[in-house]
């Protein structure tokens, strides 16, 4: 089976729940924009005076801004795609106006919401740009390590650089209106991490990786999940009590990241044998890992410091087992220079 059979074989089975699940997200988000709105006289004093009792910086108040803002974002997001739908049944559209229409949205929702949360947590963000950003085609590859930083590549490739990315997602993420609607529109890959066909799932992400251009990437968090302390103690356990000693080490080895999973990454590798790797290492995010955190000021006044780094294809090795040892070995670079941010 080719992966163009295998994507549209996996499009073509879920599409009653697609619909669905777009029967119930989308008039719970609005209806939920609805009542946050109306509700401002009520939870506007009552966040105001949940600040002057903590004394914590206004958390109160910017978690409240912060979700008028994605609440907004999401009606918007839903009314757009709504609107290009409607365009290109009224004037015509071809396909490929057609998906750089819905990048241009997709990049637009992701930035917006990243400058909100800038804005409104009063971060500052460092970049170090050593990959040429503008320059396809390439594989992005993200640390993961928190909602926030999902909206990086928005913000600081997409937007920035006019470069089209198609990301590698978890299913769950469907459940987000505007990225069900914008992202089911463009070359996404939303993956069943549960699914007992993995075979199609690696298909479905290889695909990802065709007819790629100058203006392209594609996007995967290597570490199929973020980090957090209690993953990486779990990890542990496995990795000791199937006695797998030199996976146990390595991870042990990585004190700021999860080890690589290396299929998606490999497979995208092979599928796309003239794109290069761009790294992308980044901390200040942390602080947004969990609601908790969020709420108890964690992510306030961070800075946030990311690196993009390029790999030419050709300082990259071609065996598959070459390749998983060099993508270790990278990771650990990533853990390294997260590690060193932070000591400093």
């Amino acid at each position: 089976m080719s992966a163009t059979a295998a994507v549209a074989l996996g499009a073509e089975r879920p599409r009653l729940a697609r619909w669905a699940r777009r029967a119930i997200a989308i008039p719970a988000y609005g209806a939920a924009w609805l009542v946050w709105i109306a509700a401002v006289p009520l939870w506007l004093p009552l966040a105001a005076g949940v600040d002057l009792a903590r004394r914590n910086g206004g958390i109160a108040l910017r978690c409240a801004a912060m979700l008028t803002v994605y609440l907004s974002l999401e009606g918007l997001g839903m009314l757009a795609a709504g609107g290009l739908w409607l365009g290109r049944r009224a004037v015509g559209m071809d396909d490929e106006r057609w998906r750089d229409l819905h990048f241009r949205l997709e990049a637009w929702w992701g930035t917006t919401l990243f400058r909100a949360v800038v804005a409104i947590f009063g971060l500052r963000v460092e970049v170090t740009d050593r990959a040429q950003l503008g320059r396809g085609p390439y594989l992005l590859l993200l640390r993961h390590a928190s909602a926030g930083d999902t909206l990086l590549a928005s913000a600081l490739v997409s937007s920035r650089f006019g470069m089209r990315l198609r990301y590698v997602l978890k299913r769950e993420l469907l459940w987000d209106p505007s990225l069900d609607l914008v992202g089911n529109r463009i070359p996404n890959a939303f993956v069943d991490r549960s699914s007992d066909e993995t075979g199609v799932e690696a298909l479905r992400v290889r695909a990802l990786a065709s007819d790629l251009g100058l203006g392209d990437g594609v996007l995967i968090y290597p570490e199929g999940t973020r980090f957090s302390e209690a993953k990486r103690a779990r990890l542990l356990e496995r990795f000791s009590e199937k006695g797998d000693a030199q996976r146990l080490a390595y991870a042990r080895s990585l004190t700021h990241v999860l080890p690589p999973r290396p299929g998606g990454t490999l497979g995208l590798m092979e599928a796309a044998p003239n794109a290069d790797v761009v790294i992308c290492s980044h901390t200040g995010f942390e602080g947004a890992g969990s609601l908790s955190q969020i709420w108890s000021g964690a992510l306030l006044r961070r800075v946030v410091r990311v690196e993009f780094r390029r790999v030419p294809r050709s300082e990259i090795p071609t065996g598959r087992g070459e390749r998983g040892d060099w993508l270790c070995a990278e990771w650990q670079r990533v853990d390294d220079w997260v590690a060193r941010q932070r000591e400093a």
